[in-house]
């Protein structure tokens, strides 16, 4: 029980506590009950003149099984496009954050603007010009799938060089001349020494950039793209029951981020691991 109480209070106040692994994997099931609870609670509570219809996503009957298989399919969709749009970004912005660190005043002026010009505009306003602009400005029709990943992986980018740039530059200056002393070239140190170290210190914002793309990747529903939201809006529709479809969704969108960030803070606690020699 005292251990039960430990994990519930790092859950709720971030407090750090000596627990197993795996108790982090219980805690988060627990948080995700105790909000799905709370939801349903607050739904109910609306007022006496709504009839709840969860029939419609009832496990019981043949048609609340068939809609919720319905709304779960779309978390394939929702994973794929959320981690191909970030092995987009996270290059791109790779090499843009580098260029942020050299003395060259010309890339440094190319990752500025970069950077200022593609964080202002918005994702969704992105996601209906590539998709929607592309084919008229350069002749390229690109499906739903890569139009929403080029979007978003762009979008992303220019977060992920500024995540870059400041990886690289909390660096040890010592360690860039240590290399340089043992006769490495600039690409060496780059490659050797300084993004080993500087991936491990900003592995906690790249996690962060994923859940924010988990999420974000319900903009797509926009241009068609089967995610949950689309899913759920197709729902909707044809069920008319938007407030018990939207509160499962709502549920979908928490266990998929709440698990998502449970794995990578096993990676990061993975790779903060002492080496051994």
């Amino acid at each position: 029980m005292r251990s039960r109480n430990l994990v519930l209070a790092h859950v709720l106040f971030g407090k750090p506590v000596a627990t197993f692994p795996g108790h982090a994997l219980k805690s988060t099931a627990w948080f995700a009950v105790v909000a799905g609870l709370l939801l349903l609670v607050g739904g109910c509570a609306a007022g006496p003149s709504y009839n709840w219809g969860w029939y419609v996503l009832s496990p019981t009957g043949s048609r609340g099984l068939t809609n919720l298989a319905f709304l779960l399919g779309g978390l394939v969709p929702t994973i794929s496009v959320s981690a191909a749009a970030l092995a987009v970004s996270v290059p791109i912005g790779a090499l843009i954050g580098i260029a942020g660190t050299s003395k060259h005043h010309g890339l440094l002026w190319f990752n500025r603007s970069y950077v200022e010009i593609v964080r202002a505009v918005p994702g969704l306003v992105l996601v209906l010009w590539v998709y929607y602009g592309l084919p008229v400005i350069v002749g390229l029709q690109l499906g739903i799938f890569a139009a929403g990943v080029l979007a978003l992986g762009f979008s992303d980018s220019a977060f992920q060089a500024e995540i870059f740039r400041a990886g690289i530059q909390s660096v040890a200056r010592g360690q860039v001349d240590g290399a340089k002393s043992l006769g490495l070239n600039r690409f060496q140190i780059m490659r050797l020494v300084v993004l080993p170290q500087a991936i491990r210190s900003i592995l906690p914002a790249l996690g962060n950039q994923f859940v924010y793309m988990l999420k974000m990747s319900s903009i797509l529903s926009i241009i068609g793209f089967p995610e949950l939201t689309r899913r759920s809006n197709e729902l909707v529709v044809t069920e008319y029951r938007p407030l018990e479809i939207y509160s499962f969704l709502v549920l979908e969108y928490l266990v998929l981020i709440l698990l998502a960030s449970w794995l990578m803070r096993r990676l990061e606690r993975t790779l903060n691991r002492p080496w051994r020699h």
